[in-house]
């Protein structure tokens, strides 16, 4: 019986379409980052709900056929739920082949009984954990034997705190303040105790008293200390009115006591929850700019990609620029991104497609370009260099482009004191005003078997000025124009009329936006007419 179980095990551990179901289902039951996740729980939420609002309806209405048969497909679903969790929750195969093996590197009897021990003991863990109860009293109502316990059935709404990751944080804030509830507790218990026995003892023996008995008294006791009041029962001798005011007082101070541990866990798990809150949009399935580093160039930076309705998340080691950041309606998060748990968790590798290091400190930025570019090889990283020699080592760290902005400001300084008409047209044009904008449009792919020249574009129609272009095409004909290398990529300034354009080139233009979107427009139209030209 050994053997075969342990050739079964070995096989199972061997089993790479085994491994791929059981992963299957941990993406889709526990794994907080799948993206099938998302979907899974908000169709359980919906399934809960419906379950619950038949409930409801079904105390005054009869329930049609189909309705009870959803009831039954629910019921199966949750049990198949629950069965698949216990089943996750550990690989006894994997304990059965460790205890073996250790018998055989020991030289010793293998022995059932510490391992049957230990799985039970695993197993019990999973069982006796609260959402596990909570989904068993889920279920258990439903079965026929069982319809008095048809009360437990609204625990179904507490299934909603497994799906609800704001509700699951509720509840964990709360566990994690246990000893004070506890504490609370007794001394709750012990008011009650006391004012509900009082209670009685001055109340009880008077025939035309409200309370005729401990449970009377206890429930009075209750609704006194939580100051609610019915008015149902209510004292008639001076001792028992004395007895209600120590409890009314007594009531405050535990609704005060209450608040308070309330306030205080979530105050002191405010930064966690606005973490859980910009993980949470990022799993959404959109790609981010992260930017880390939010001083006056970090919020130059997020303010223009903004108004370009670029999605973006901010990260910086201050709180006081983290809330800055939030005040302006960023997703931002304070944190030391040079490690890499925190660039784990934005999920870098896969909804992150730029990375924009805009500290102060050229350190942190080769340490974050480093630990990046390591998470994700093709990210592509923006770095700012303080000093200029840091420049090359940010490149070598990883930075598909260095900016120098302390460089940058002192040449235009230097160019305004000879220029100072052609700088202010300049740093308007930067600054964004009259709705001017440095762009970019890529030529696309076209069948034509000739293409495009800067001629038969005419930016003059559109009222748009032409830097360069941008060669993708690795073009190794002689052009007649001002080029330069830039990266592994050749920059062609304002090439002639007859400079041809192929597909993969950018044209870096400047002018007014709208313009800018009607050309990119106009080219697309161009090559379509032409094309239908050449087909006819």
């Amino acid at each position: 019986m050994k053997r075969a179980a342990v050739h079964f095990c070995y096989r199972l551990e061997a089993s790479s379409r085994y491994k791929r179901i059981k992963g299957l289902f941990y993406d889709l039951l526990e794994n907080p980052h799948s993206a099938v996740r998302p979907y899974f729980d908000s169709s359980m939420i919906l399934v809960v709900l419906s379950s619950v609002f038949l409930l409801i309806f079904s105390v005054k209405h009869p329930l049609p056929t189909w309705a009870d048969l959803f009831q039954i497909s629910v019921v199966l679903l949750f049990t198949i739920e629950y069965l698949l969790r216990f089943w996750l929750h550990d690989d006894l195969h994997r304990l059965l082949l460790r205890h073996h093996e250790e018998s055989e590197l020991l030289d010793t009897q293998f022995s059932w009984g510490p391992l049957l021990r230990e799985a039970f003991l695993s197993k019990w863990r999973f069982v006796s954990s609260p959402f596990a109860i909570i989904d068993l009293l889920a279920i258990l109502p439903s079965y026929r034997p069982l319809r008095i316990l048809r009360i437990f059935l609204l625990f179904r709404l507490f299934k909603l705190f497994r799906y609800t990751r704001s509700l699951g944080e509720f509840s964990q804030i709360l566990v994690e303040k246990r000893f004070e509830f506890y504490t609370l507790a007794i001394f709750m218990g012990f008011v009650l105790f006391a004012a509900s026995t009082a209670i009685f003892l001055f109340e009880g023996h008077r025939p035309d008293s409200d309370i005729q008995s401990i449970y009377d008294g206890f429930y009075w006791a209750l609704v006194t200390l939580s100051t609610v009041g019915y008015g149902d029962l209510t004292p008639h001798t001076t001792e028992g009115r004395v007895v209600a005011m120590a409890l009314i007082i007594s009531g405050i101070g535990v609704l005060s006591f209450a608040t308070s541990i309330i306030v205080s866990a979530f105050t002191d798990k405010m930064a966690l929850l606005r973490e859980h809150r910009v993980l949470g949009e990022i799993e959404r399935g959109r790609r981010f700019t992260l930017i880390c580093g939010y001083g006056r160039l970090g919020e130059q930076v997020a303010e223009r990609l903004s108004r370009d309705k670029t999605p973006i998340v901010i990260v910086d080691s201050s709180e006081a620029a983290v809330e800055q950041a939030r005040l302006q309606g960023y997703l931002a998060l304070c944190g030391n991104a040079t490690g890499n748990k925190l660039l784990e968790d934005l999920r870098i590798a896969d909804r992150i497609d730029t990375l924009l290091c805009l500290t102060d400190d050229d350190v942190a930025n080769v340490y974050l370009t480093l630990t990046a570019r390591s998470l994700n090889p093709d990210l592509h990283i923006i770095a700012r260099a303080n000093r200029d020699e840091n420049g090359p080592k940010l490149e070598i760290a990883g930075a598909n482009r260095v900016v120098k902005p302390y460089q940058s400001i002192a040449a235009v300084a230097a160019a305004y004191v000879h220029q100072p008409v052609a700088s202010e047209a300049m740093y308007g044009l930067i600054g964004g005003s009259q709705n001017l904008v440095i762009d970019t449009i890529t030529i696309p792919e076209s069948d034509l078997p000739e293409p495009l020249t800067m001629a038969q574009i005419d930016l003059s129609r559109h009222h748009l000025n032409l830097f360069g272009v941008v060669d993708h095409s690795g073009r190794t004909a002689l052009v007649t124009a001002k080029s330069f290398d830039w990266g592994h990529l050749r920059f062609y300034f304002n090439p002639p009329a007859d400079f041809q354009l192929q597909a993969g080139d950018v044209l870096v233009v400047f002018g007014p936006q709208h313009a800018v979107y009607r050309l990119k427009d106009g080219i697309e139209q161009n090559l379509a007419s032409r094309s239908l030209r050449a087909a006819n």
